[in-house]
């Protein structure tokens, strides 16, 4: 499948960022420049691909003078840089995510340190977005911290810690992380909280972080496990069918549905099990299998065995997508990604079983001539494709897939940290 994918890319696409694979040609979209693509899979390639090195030299030409996501390029590039350095040694790739790091650091020039959205690549300037959101401005950790231990420089530090001590000094609604924060006033704009888009990487960021300290990162280990006590007291819910889920919250008003997104949390809860506090780390593995096969029925209650965007857990659904804006699928990986964690935490076959499900599923509906296409309708077996091949199913869908069916010392979860990416960073930065 990742062969597939990436020669397809590769013939069709090669130097923009995605493939349109029923059109043949590729697409560039909002991010920045070129070579997303290569800069997302650069782990990947190296790991599966025997022409990794006559692609090294696209990595010269990753950086774009223009406007970017400041989140976006630091997971995708950034942790894609990190990750091959760590694989290779190669210094080419170390030099490149530091010069890649400077250029992300005028971002935070506001009034509280949190950084803006959007960054000038250019110009070296930020570009006023508005709010700034919690999974964005809260995803920069592990990035910044490997970025100092390789540069010496702890201005990369310095600004990720100063976003973690306004977060543990203001207010938190019923000790919940709401989605939105003003760069300027450093406040709250919204009361929404979820643990899909817009919120999910910061939590996972969390205990990542102490994972990636060898465990010393106390800060992070306490706020990790305080979130997610609220989460459990606010937002995990038990539908009358007995599946638990995490709805979103609204200014106290309960919205009972979870997206796909926010099945990566079935895997985070899974790994940050085994450090709660004695008397509840079964419990923690217990809620994290939950959530994982909660996610899984959202696929096996679809026509295709593929998973809506989002689905609902009201007005007698359950697990379903209810509304036709909801009911697509575009190769997303997260579901996936906790199959993977599950397996390497507890071997229960029942999550290959359940990945396998996963790759007919994409074989049958979302492989077409020159790819892998998403699809509108996971209810219907008359597929409707959408003609993209996002950069993220090589780099996440697909790693995870491979990862699960492999043996537990490829990239061991005792070695490695995964960036929300899936970007495998060392997990003793400070001995590599």
């Amino acid at each position: 499948m990742m062969k597939f994918a990436w020669d397809n890319y590769k013939q069709y696409a090669w130097g923009k960022n995605e493939l349109r694979p029923l059109t043949r040609n590729g697409h560039i979209g909002n991010m920045f420049g070129k070579f997303l693509q290569l800069g997302c899979n650069i782990d990947i390639l190296y790991i599966r691909v025997p022409q990794f090195q006559s692609w090294r030299s696209g990595v010269l030409h990753l950086l774009h003078n223009g406007e970017a996501s400041l989140f976006e390029v630091n997971i995708r590039y950034v942790g894609g840089l990190l990750s091959a350095y760590y694989l290779t040694g190669d210094e080419l790739f170390r030099n490149k995510a530091v010069e890649l790091g400077e250029k992300l650091l005028p971002a935070f020039n506001t009034p509280t340190g949190i950084p803006r959205g959007v960054i000038n690549l250019g110009s070296w300037g930020w570009a006023s977005a508005g709010s700034s959101i919690l999974a964005e401005f809260g995803t920069l950790h592990l990035e910044f911290v490997h970025l100092t231990e390789l540069s010496k420089n702890p201005v990369f530090e310095e600004k990720v810690m100063s976003i973690r001590k306004l977060l543990n000094k203001i207010e938190k609604p019923h000790g919940l992380y709401p989605n939105f924060l003003s760069p300027v006033s450093g406040n709250w704009v919204q009361h929404h909280v979820s643990i899909g888009g817009l919120g999910d990487s910061f939590y996972e960021y969390l205990i990542k972080s102490f994972l990636m300290s060898d465990k010393t990162d106390v800060e992070a280990k306490k706020m990790y496990y305080s979130a997610l006590d609220a989460i459990e007291a606010n937002l995990v819910q038990k539908s009358p069918g007995g599946l638990t889920y995490m709805a979103e919250w609204r200014g106290g008003i309960l919205d009972h549905k979870m997206g796909h997104l926010a099945c990566f949390s079935g895997g985070m809860i899974g790994i940050g099990a085994d450090d709660g506090v004695p008397e509840k780390r079964q419990h923690y593995l217990d809620l994290a299998a939950e959530i994982t096969h909660t996610c899984h029925e959202s696929y096996t209650r679809s026509t295709t065995k593929l998973g809506p965007e989002a689905f609902r857990f009201d007005s007698g659904a359950e697990a379903t997508a209810t509304r036709l804006s909801d009911r697509y699928y575009i190769l997303r990986p997260e579901v996936i990604e906790s199959y993977m964690y599950m397996w390497r935490l507890t071997h229960d076959p029942k999550y290959r079983d359940w990945g396998w499900e996963a790759v007919e599923a994409l074989e049958q509906h979302c492989r077409v001539e020159s790819g892998f296409s998403g699809i509108r309708d996971v209810y219907t077996m008359t597929a409707s494709h959408d003609n993209m091949q996002q950069s993220f199913f090589l780099s996440e869908t697909l790693k995870y897939l491979y990862l699960l069916f492999s043996d537990d010392d490829l990239l061991s979860l005792e070695d490695w940290v995964f960036n929300t990416e899936a970007h495998p960073l060392h997990s003793d930065v400070a001995g590599f």
